[in-house]
């Protein structure tokens, strides 16, 4: 037993990759400079919340100047996109049929607030409320977008 151990802690172990416990996979916004803004709240309208970082099909991290955002807090926001290489990221279903759209109005529930000095924090959320059509119309968006590292 004690010569398995000797060999064992000589030798290197090869580096152990964790699973990825994200369900969707990130992509690098932060160069196109998207602004996210509040919406739902008199005192808050239209107000910028801040830029996006990067984004997934199910959540958003955005860098922000001090912002009063606590994890566990939901926060009514308007995510609008440039359409790109002809895909629009989501849909409108009000009318009598489909058509594109560049916005979208939901609620973020913050996961992470993370302060990077005294005049910057990025905060994390899921994307609560984006209906399944949405979903899949912003994934095929992102997959156009350079992935996150």
């Amino acid at each position: 037993m004690t010569s398995l151990l000797s060999e064992s802690r000589g030798r290197s172990q090869p580096h152990r990759q964790r699973p990825e416990r994200r369900q969707h996979r990130r992509h690098d916004l932060q160069q196109q400079t998207i602004s996210v803004r509040r919406c739902g709240t008199q005192s808050h309208e239209g107000e910028e919340l801040g830029q996006v970082v990067d984004l997934s099909c199910g959540g958003l991290r955005i860098r922000t100047g001090p912002c009063g955002l606590r994890p566990d807090q939901q926060v009514r926001i308007r995510l609008e996109l440039p359409t790109y290489a002809g895909i629009s990221p989501f849909v409108d279903t009000s009318g009598p049929s489909l058509r594109p759209r560049s916005d979208w109005v939901g609620w973020m529930a913050v996961s992470r607030v993370e302060q990077l000095d005294e005049n910057q924090c990025e905060v994390a959320g899921r994307l609560m409320d984006m209906d399944e059509l949405d979903r899949g119309m912003l994934g095929l968006y992102l997959s156009t977008q350079p992935v996150a590292e």
